[in-house]
């Protein structure tokens, strides 16, 4: 490697740009209906957390018990074509707006 080239090829496969519609930690979005918060990402899944609903009945005797089922944790593709509920678009600044702020 003592040509300079052969290092610059090298640097670009390590630095990769973010994908904007890729999922990402925190993300909140909607499968069959239910709200799910995206736990973890990797190169190929990420790790869903969906919350199921609570069981309410009633026992031989009469009395009404609530039962609170631990959540369940699934993996999706991160490139999913799913609609992320809590990300805002970004407005696109003219360079004005920019100095406006700075100063």
């Amino acid at each position: 490697m003592k040509d300079i080239r052969e290092q610059g090829e090298l640097f670009g496969l390590v630095l990769q740009q973010q994908h904007p519609f890729r999922l990402r930690a925190n993300d909140v979005i909607r499968i069959d209906g239910k709200l799910c918060r995206i736990i973890r990402v990797n190169e190929c899944a990420a790790v869903v957390l969906m919350n199921r609903r609570t069981r309410e009945f009633t026992t031989r005797f009469d009395k009404q018990v609530r039962f609170h089922p631990p959540p369940v944790t699934f993996r999706i593709s991160v490139n999913a074509e799913t609609e992320i509920l809590n990300r805002k678009a970004r407005k696109k600044r003219n360079k004005t707006e920019t100095k406006r702020r700075i100063i």
